[in-house]
């Protein structure tokens, strides 16, 4: 039968380099004491890393710069199970996951319907900030195409936006926005029947 050192272990190793993970993710295994101390002892001996209070991860690895940052995505994904809160990508960061900017942000937004709070790892500062809960569809990129789009701006959308997302999207996701889009603003449905459209099609007035 396998130790509970084992056990954690394991979990670890199966999901990968990358993974961040909180105690909570190992409740099955064994008592909080019995992981906390597993993990103080894997991070000791350089195996993990934490990253801030109850936050590690199993940092991946470059041959020639050592340890990189983690993931962002990865980290909220963690803190989302930890709280027991839904977050969805916001802002530019949503826009430049989305390909509709090359700019990546200081400062990484997430919406949650849980509390407004701001962490810091390493460099990186993550906001989650409250919002309705209309616009944190967790597990639906589509809220995140809405929320990149409504932080661009009716004006600033230009037809190359379009484009790229009607010829980028999966035929699920654009099934998905279809039913989504009534969480959209009124400004923001007929850009959003462009981008459904087949991408065959000629683009008329996109940006009207």
């Amino acid at each position: 039968m396998l130790s509970i050192k084992n056990k954690i272990n394991n979990r670890i190793y199966g999901h990968g380099r990358g993974w961040c993970f909180t105690p909570k993710h190992f409740l099955d295994i064994g008592s909080p004491e019995a992981i906390r101390i597993n993990l103080h002892r894997l991070e000791k001996k350089g195996t993990i890393r934490r990253l801030s209070r109850g936050l590690y991860d199993y940092p991946k690895k470059h041959p020639t710069i050592g340890l990189l940052s983690p993931n962002p995505e990865k980290i909220v994904k963690a803190l989302s199970i930890r709280s027991a809160s839904h977050l969805q990508p916001s802002g530019a960061y949503a826009a430049n996951l989305l390909g509709l900017s090359e700019q990546i942000p200081a400062k990484i937004v997430f919406r949650t319907d849980g509390p407004t709070k701001q962490k810091k790892i390493g460099n990186q500062v993550i906001l989650f900030k409250h919002t309705a809960p209309r616009y944190v569809m967790e597990g639906k990129a589509t809220g995140a195409l809405i929320l990149a789009l409504k932080h661009l701006g009716e004006k600033q959308i230009t037809r190359q936006h379009i484009e790229h997302l009607r010829r980028s999207l999966h035929k699920n996701f654009k099934g998905q926005l279809r039913r989504d889009r009534k969480y959209a603003p009124n400004w923001m449905q007929s850009k959003i029947n462009y981008i459904l459209e087949d991408p065959d099609d000629n683009i008329r007035n996109a940006n009207q």
